[in-house]
């Protein structure tokens, strides 16, 4: 068996792209592989201590953790799992199979500029990509001439499941990560207030991070969930609303698992991955994101259809099948053979939903105020926001008033 290495950023709990390329690791220890992993962590944290936060963190034990990315040993393969550490990984100064593992595309994580430029600059350095999805090689291959494999998107099955006990709520659960812009919180929140203005009695979950959301409307910000309460409360709603700008999220295949009807934006990076009867890709815009939750809230039979729809396709993709697919990509990388280039075609073929427009004086609904302020006040309600308003604007008066 081989000598795998992996260059891995700078631990942070709850991320869901530690979580998957660790998964991948750990996956290839047990099928025998020696794994090493190399955090970009300074230098003052020892191999044990974060052999120790990787367990703690994610559940999961490697024998060889070391710190820094300065003095990576020899090994048969070597992944690099973030664009910084593909020069690294091609800079290497002995012979290795060297190959990138790759979870989105990351040029777009930043403004256009140099970290834009540099992003895809990893794209050229002649590593073999390895994919999450199947945008991502369509996209390497248009946009650079690059061969990629991947592996699908799956979901652990026995972690993300329907639950006959618990009763659905009129309810929307919204994957809120503000300091991930790719996750288009603002753009959710827009949608939600819309949702929030027209049906009232819906109710409104947030989760997926620490912070407080600066929604107007009513809602609960869970904040972070263990994956066991992400089951619980995607049985508990009747829509799943997770936006993403780049490459998917897994939250919503595992919404599906769960029989959790999902809400997503329509672009090219969600063409690929998404069953129609299953996920329901809207303009992005608040109102077309909202017309789309509307709908599935106001059929009970078209939720129906699509919770059983989503619970059928991830059926067929548990956790092993991504990760047997990844394994026999590594091993044909070993043999020395290229794994077979794949030309992933669009997967959804209906157009976006769009909402309705209303020509003026056609009984267009009116937007509540809170969704065009932006100002200071915008997390309050309209009343104390109005009566602080009105007394700020008299003492600006006052002092306007007075003569020094």
């Amino acid at each position: 068996m081989a000598t795998i290495a992996w260059l891995i950023p700078s631990l942070l709990e709850g991320s869901g792209g530690h979580r998957t390329f660790l998964q991948h690791a750990d996956y290839l220890q047990q099928q025998g592989h020696r794994c090493s992993l190399y955090l970009e962590n300074p230098e003052q944290f020892s191999g044990p201590n974060l052999r120790k936060r990787i367990k703690r963190m994610f559940g999961y034990d490697f024998r060889e953790v070391h710190s820094g990315w300065s003095n990576i040993r020899p090994a048969e393969l070597v992944f690099a799992t973030i664009w910084y550490s593909a020069k690294v990984v091609r800079d290497l100064p002995f012979p290795c199979v060297k190959a990138y593992f790759v979870q989105d595309f990351e040029a777009q994580f930043n403004s256009m500029g140099d970290g834009y430029l540099m992003a895809e600059n990893s794209y050229r350095y002649g590593l073999y990509p390895v994919t999450i999805g199947r945008w991502l090689p369509a996209l390497l291959e248009r946009q650079f001439g690059v061969a990629a494999s991947h592996f699908d998107f799956c979901a652990d099955l026995e972690k993300y499941r329907p639950l006959s006990r618990v009763r659905r709520e009129r309810a929307i659960c919204f994957i809120y990560q503000p300091d991930k812009p790719r996750r288009c919180v603002e753009l959710g929140l827009e949608a939600l207030g819309l949702v929030k203005h027209w049906m009232p009695e819906v109710r409104i979950y947030l989760y997926g991070s620490k912070s407080s959301a600066r929604a107007w409307f009513e809602h609960e910000n869970l904040g972070l969930l263990s994956l066991e309460d992400c089951n619980r409360l995607y049985n508990r709603c009747a829509v799943g609303l997770c936006l993403s700008s780049t490459n998917p999220s897994r939250v919503p295949f595992e919404m599906m698992a769960a029989g959790l009807p999902v809400v997503e934006m329509y672009r090219d990076n969600t063409l690929y991955d998404f069953p129609e009867e299953a996920v329901l890709l809207c303009e992005p815009t608040p109102e077309s994101l909202a017309q789309g939750m509307k709908i599935i809230l106001a059929s009970s039979k078209r939720a129906e259809a699509m919770s059983q729809a989503g619970i059928d396709y991830m059926a067929n993709r548990p956790l092993e099948y991504g990760l047997a697919q990844f394994h026999a990509t590594v091993s044909s990388l070993l043999k020395g053979t290229e794994p077979f280039p794949q030309e992933p075609a669009p997967m959804y073929r209906r157009p976006a939903l769009v909402a309705e427009s209303r020509p003026a004086g056609t009984g267009a609904v009116a937007v509540p105020e809170p969704l065009v302020d932006r100002g200071r006040l915008a997390f309050l309600p309209p009343l104390p926001r109005k009566v602080i308003r009105f007394f700020y604007y008299r003492l600006r008066r006052a002092l306007a008033a007075v003569k020094i």
